[in-house]
């Protein structure tokens, strides 16, 4: 019964018209926020269907594990790339469902490479936890638990310093919780990037960004769809913050490697636009 509630939740935010028209919204629970209606989407079997394990891979380059204290008490880890020369400028990465797997980090590697002058670091939300399989991925995903995803990103940035500038980009379930991100850092944040992220919908948090945002979609996403980007976009307005969309002629996860749906031609562009954007944003 549990599961069928979730799918249904999941089918009035994201499905058809005639879905959204046979079933009230408020099957979703009315406390759920943006990052845990889009964990939801890990019932749906299309959704996990679309995402091949990832092949396996072993990263074998600069960066090593941190740890630091979270807002919560506890601790938090990521995946650190130091720039060479001291920096108060940082990136955060936010991995996908699958965790802060050796992907992730060659993915940092290179954002570290492209901006001398700016410290990397990948965020695990998922406390030392990674999947392999999308069975794997679902569970954990849905386990994330809001208000520890917050203190683990609140210590991230703590652990930058007071004076540092924070950039944040992430992928799927990580270009949800790169908005987020951009949101706790307050006035420290200068840029926010997100690929086929569930945007936040509550325009009062919205009007607390101090920064821009540089959206990356899919027109054929039957989640995070067109519709759902045209309402992130009017939100933005009504909150009187810029956001910069550019809808991709691809599926959801286009830029995924990993992904039967990947798009090396389209996931090349999208990389090259938010490097551009980050870029202008932790000028070193």
């Amino acid at each position: 019964m549990k599961k069928l509630l979730l799918l249904l939740a999941a089918a009035c935010t994201f499905g058809s018209a005639a879905a959204q028209s046979a079933m009230s919204c408020c099957a979703r629970p009315a406390t759920a926020s943006a990052t845990e209606a889009f964990a939801m989407l890990a019932t749906d079997k299309d959704f996990s269907g679309g995402h091949d394990a990832p092949l396996p891979y072993s990263y074998e380059g600069d960066g090593q594990m941190i740890e630091f204290k979270t807002t919560d008490g506890q601790t938090g880890h990521g995946f650190e790339i130091k720039s060479a020369k001291p920096s108060n400028k940082y990136l955060f990465v936010i991995h996908e469902w699958w965790g802060l797997n050796d992907y992730i980090k060659k993915e940092s590697a290179m954002y570290a490479q492209e901006m001398p002058g700016v410290n990397v670091i990948a965020l695990d939300l998922y406390d030392g936890q990674v999947a392999t399989t999308p069975e794997e991925a679902g569970k954990l995903m849905q386990g994330v638990k809001t208000e520890r995803a917050a203190a683990i990103i609140k210590g991230a940035q703590l652990y930058a310093g007071p004076k540092a500038e924070f950039a944040s980009i992430g992928w799927c379930f990580g270009g949800g919780w790169s908005l987020q991100t951009a949101l706790l850092g307050g006035k420290q944040t200068v840029g926010c990037v997100m690929y086929y992220g569930m945007p936040e919908k509550d325009v009062a948090k919205l009007k607390t960004l101090h920064t821009d945002v540089l959206g990356l979609f899919a027109d054929q996403d039957k989640w995070i769809n067109p519709e759902v980007v045209k309402q992130f976009e009017k939100d933005m307005a009504a909150a009187g913050k810029k956001v910069t969309v550019k809808e991709y002629p691809a599926d959801h996860a286009f830029a995924n490697p990993s992904n039967p749906k990947y798009n090396k031609e389209l996931a090349a562009d999208a990389h090259q636009k938010a490097l551009a954007y980050l870029k202008a944003r932790l000028k070193a």
